[in-house]
């Protein structure tokens, strides 16, 4: 991660309330210029969280709107077969990933396709690229079989899936490094926020690392960097001690739960790890009080704070990017327009006067 100084710099979550995928992306680079992101717009239905990312997934079948993994239809055992038949082809070098089931489609991901678009007319002006995808954990516990049950507690099917979404975030990598040598993927994990609750009872910290480490491996092999952002509180030190290189957070409500591991959170900036600061709020209440002059002075204490423990302000500066809190899709227009205008103006205060040096 040496090679990529994060700096302060702007840049985006995924999703926005916006219905065309040109308008979105045009807002994009207008506001994070140096790290555009591709636009998930989940008014569209092909654009949700889990959907999105299931085109080539055996057994996908959608009844009366809702979609889910039949293990019990014609002809699955056979697809399943061809999946990891396919899956070993692609890794092992004897079929060509652009033409395999483990792309983004148009029909799916319009975005990302405009993005690559507009974005390779200014090549020159980039620093890097971001694209997303939907988190192992999140997926394979939302994502249920036949009789409800989530694939997470079939194996078989979690292991399908998370060789598919690595393989997906290894091919955005791919497209997105034609266009700027850095580029990034994150993976959304608000299903983490349950981790230790009693939902997760059954699942411990190495069934989740070991998930999240295999599609990092799918980035890594790209030469990618890998991010997990988790939109509330979790148990961190599984993510700051897995392959993660970027750990995205809400820090305008939860900085003090990461605090709670100062061994980690050190150990996490010394091998070059990077905070994505997730201090501009995207909850309404919030973004009707808040301005580029507060939220920078709370990023400057949270830095004050991250010194008392021993990282030194010019490696937390050079190592941190600043976010909203979450994504945008669900929100009034108006106030996604104030979390884009705060993110770039709080940055900006930041790199010019906010004391950092940069």
């Amino acid at each position: 991660m040496s090679y990529f100084k994060a700096n302060c710099l702007p840049l985006l979550i995924g999703s926005l309330p916006l219905a065309d995928h040109d308008q979105a992306t045009g807002l994009i680079l207008q506001y994070t210029p140096e790290i555009p992101i591709w636009p998930q717009l989940p008014v569209h239905k092909e654009e949700g969280m889990l959907v999105q990312f299931l085109s080539g997934f055996p057994g996908r079948t959608e009844v009366d709107g809702k979609v889910f993994i039949d293990t019990e239809a014609a002809g699955f055992d056979d697809d399943f077969l061809a999946f990891y038949t396919e899956y070993v082809e692609v890794t092992e070098g004897g079929a060509d990933l652009e033409s395999s089931r483990f792309v983004l489609t148009q029909d799916s991901a319009k975005g990302f396709f405009t993005f690559l678009e507009q974005t390779g007319r200014i090549k020159e002006r980039l620093t890097a690229l971001k694209g997303q995808i939907t988190g192992p954990i999140t997926f394979c516990t939302a994502m249920a079989d036949g009789s409800g049950r989530a694939i997470f507690y079939n194996d078989q099917l979690r292991d399908a899936a998370v060789k598919m979404l690595a393989l997906k975030a290894g091919w955005q990598i791919r497209r997105m490094a034609g266009i700027c040598p850095t580029a990034i993927v994150f993976f959304d994990e608000p299903g983490l926020a349950g981790f230790g609750s009693s939902a997760f009872i059954t699942i411990g910290p190495d069934d989740i690392k070991a998930c999240l480490n295999e599609v990092f491996a799918g980035v890594h092999a790209e030469g990618g960097l890998a991010g997990v952002h988790v939109c509330a509180n979790t148990e961190w030190p599984v993510i700051l001690e897995s392959d993660v290189d970027i750990v995205s957070c809400d820090t305008y409500s939860y900085f003090d739960k990461l605090l709670l591991y100062p061994e980690h959170l050190k150990r996490f900036f010394e091998r070059g790890g990077i905070l994505a600061n997730g201090v501009i709020p995207t909850i309404p209440e919030f973004l009707d009080i808040e301005t580029a002059e507060s939220l920078t002075a709370r990023w400057l204490a949270q830095t004050a704070q991250l010194e008392s423990l021993g990282i030194p302000r010019d490696r937390i500066s050079a190592q941190t990017l600043i976010t909203p809190s979450c994504g945008t899709g669900s929100l009034p227009g108006g106030h996604a327009q104030k979390v884009l205008e705060l993110t770039q103006a709080v940055s900006r205060a930041i790199r010019t006067g906010g004391g950092v040096g940069l």
